[in-house]
């Protein structure tokens, strides 16, 4: 039986294990960025080893393409001598066989070796002979390989590509690669642009609606630019953040399932999408006008610094996003050139603070779950879970206390016709509270708590009736 020699990168894992570590460098050594086209200008072999040397990878979290290694521990169990042969520095090579404990040998590059393409096929075929061995592969390079081949595995082939392989060696077997096209990446992107979070950008109307200028068809059309602009910096944020916690993601029972963790998307496809999502989402607050630009430039330099380390500390984590979702609603007030009120700052703080530790919550509830002490990538323990759930309750309850004493102002008597019935507002606001975290409490929360809020037909309900009773305080009642 002829030796099996498999190539790593979109053969064994979806995914190519120099883009993620020129990502790890890039999240732990950020200056180091700026020495990879000198290395680069050494060989492509130098700049493995130099990145490999920089950036371990977790060799247990990779996402492993599971119908191929079954076979694999097939093929073994029948006798088959399997080799591990791929570009990949040889520091993530035998990490990955010596976690997956069924390759005989590792042939890989270092700093003078890189085994793609006729150099691997040149080596292969000195070492078995022409013929000698069979290869599994994925892409185009590797037709040089099934050329001095035997029979070819074709493992994530581009249409057309079983059939080149098989003009040259034949095809043993095959393993298709998922669904291709528009169509099939269409639910991978919406993934990864994280398009139901879009839905915290609404957050920029809030300003239009408490100044009661909801008639004015000129702050809409400006408010929804702004709202395109925020999402499309939303997404950007969102694809950077994926892209550098990859490892992170991998060991979170859910979050192991995102596109670029799973490898549903090549990270180089994040890399080029990211910069022009931010210059689109740039364009567009250029063109709101007003000092919309500058908030803007904020928010993404904020959600910056806290996906690259504040996010990995202990309840500042909370405090920045609190901090991010009420720069939307100061975002919203910028673009139309409105004043922005005290109490409406100082409510939206202590309510968004409350939902981050909700956020927290939830997570800390999953790793406890799956028998972690910590979480991995925050600053957390799971033994921190109920003094959590206090200060979210806490915090929430302080927005209410913000709401009661500003209807007690004297603004309220100006704004609304009805300003007694507003109070009505203050026990809608406490129930939601309340059963958001009782949710929480009972495990029933997702990570996400604006993503439960609007699946829950609780949360609706008792936004449908907060909104009700600002619309009779405003108009008076219907009788």
């Amino acid at each position: 039986m002829a030796p099996l020699i498999v190539d790593l990168d979109g053969t064994l894992v979806h995914t190519d294990l120099l883009h993620e570590s020129a990502l790890r460098v890039s999240r732990d050594r950020p200056f180091d960025v700026l020495r990879i086209p000198l290395w680069l200008l050494q060989g492509k072999a130098v700049l493995k080893r130099k990145l490999a040397s920089r950036g371990a990878v977790d060799a247990a979290l990779l996402p492993y393409n599971e119908s191929l290694l079954a076979w694999l521990k097939e093929q073994r169990a029948a006798g088959r001598r399997l080799v591990l042969c791929t570009g990949a520095d040889r520091v993530f090579a035998d990490a990955v066989a010596a976690h997956l404990g069924v390759f005989d040998e590792v042939l890989a590059g270092d700093a003078t070796i890189h085994l793609v393409g006729h150099d691997k096929a040149e080596a292969l075929a000195r070492q078995y002979g022409h013929g000698g061995f069979d290869y599994a592969g994925n892409s185009a390079a590797d037709l040089k390989v099934w050329r001095r081949a035997r029979k070819a595995i074709v493992v994530n082939g581009a249409r057309g590509l079983a059939g080149k392989a098989a003009a040259l060696c034949g095809v043993e077997r095959e393993f298709p690669a998922p669904a291709r096209g528009v169509r099939a990446a269409v639910p991978a992107w919406r993934q990864a642009l994280r398009l139901h979070q879009w839905l915290k950008n609404v957050l920029l109307f809030v300003p239009l609606v408490a100044a009661h200028q909801v008639f004015d068809l000129g702050h809409w059309l400006t408010l929804a630019l702004a709202f395109l602009s925020f999402s499309l910096c939303a997404s950007t944020v969102y694809i950077t953040n994926d892209l550098l916690d990859l490892d992170s993601d991998r060991a979170h029972p859910r979050k192991r399932l995102r596109p670029f963790a799973s490898g549903a998307l090549p990270v180089r496809h994040g890399v080029l999408a990211a910069p022009l999502l931010l210059g689109a989402s740039l364009a567009l607050g250029v063109h709101v006008g007003g000092s919309f630009l500058p908030w803007l430039l904020c928010y993404f330099l904020l959600t910056c610094v806290y996906s690259l380390g504040v996010k990995k500390m202990i309840l500042l984590d909370c405090i920045a996003l609190a901090m991010l979702y009420t720069l939307r609603i100061t975002a919203g007030a910028a673009a139309l050139s409105l004043p922005l009120s005290f109490w409406l700052l100082a409510f939206s703080v202590f309510l968004f603070l409350s939902l981050a530790f909700v956020k927290r919550h939830a997570e800390l509830q999953v790793q406890a779950l799956s028998g972690r002490h910590k979480v991995q990538g925050r600053g957390y323990y799971t033994s921190d879970e109920p003094l959590v759930l206090n200060l979210g309750v806490a915090a929430g309850y302080a927005s209410a206390v913000v709401l009661a004493l500003y209807l007690n102002s004297d603004k309220v008597a100006v704004l609304y016709r009805q300003p007694e019935a507003v109070w009505g507002t203050v026990p809608v606001l406490l129930f939601w509270i309340s059963w958001i975290w009782m949710q929480a409490h009972r495990g029933h929360m997702h990570d996400d708590p604006v993503v439960f809020a609007m699946k829950d037909r609780a949360s609706r309900l008792a936004g449908l009736v907060f909104g009700a009773v600002l619309v009779i305080g405003a108009l008076g009642w219907p009788w």
